[in-house]
């Protein structure tokens, strides 16, 4: 398999660590259950140059604090760059995207109400079943998402200046 780093895990729950194709690594280590809801707490990694599709949700806020490496975002009219330590939230309906800088990004992601741990439990593959060929099911990852409220909106290296003036989000 590719090189990650070891990400943090619960010791009272080991097996919640998952890989999304071959560009990120997830462990959730708080899910809503956890928090009735309230929110949830993701530890990701995302190798070197890999983004997340054009998206909005709108039923959860999205916060990054980035631990290491950098990651682009785009949400919105802003477009910055996050380095270890920073953070950003990313508010309800906002057009965003997001790219791993070249030495990749490692950062806690909090969702808020719970959302985006779900998506990763119910679509990613478990870390110890994942291999050199594990891909993402893109069709079942989008699926999920849009029952949690993700809207997509384009694909990995759009960003929401590709969007027409008037957006779905």
């Amino acid at each position: 398999m590719s090189y990650f780093p070891s990400l943090s895990s619960s010791p009272d729950q080991p097996e919640r660590q998952y890989a999304l194709g071959q560009d990120l690594r997830v462990s959730i280590l708080t899910a809503a259950e956890e928090t009735e809801g309230r929110h949830d707490l993701t530890d990701s990694f995302m190798r070197a140059g890999s983004a997340t599709p054009l998206h909005a949700h709108t039923r959860y806020e999205e916060r990054l604090w980035v631990s290491s490496g950098s990651l682009t975002v785009w949400a919105g009219d802003a477009k910055l760059t996050l380095r270890s330590g920073d953070f950003y939230a990313i508010p309800l309906h906002v057009p965003h995207a997001i790219a791993a800088g070249p030495d990749g990004a490692r950062a806690l992601n909090i969702s808020s109400p719970a959302g985006f741990a779900e998506v990763i439990a119910r679509t990613a593959t478990p870390l110890h079943l994942a291999t050199d060929a594990t891909e993402l099911d893109v069709e079942l990852f989008n699926a999920v998402a849009e029952e949690m409220g993700d809207i997509l909106l384009g694909p990995p290296g759009a960003t929401p200046a590709d969007l027409a003036p008037k957006h779905p989000a």
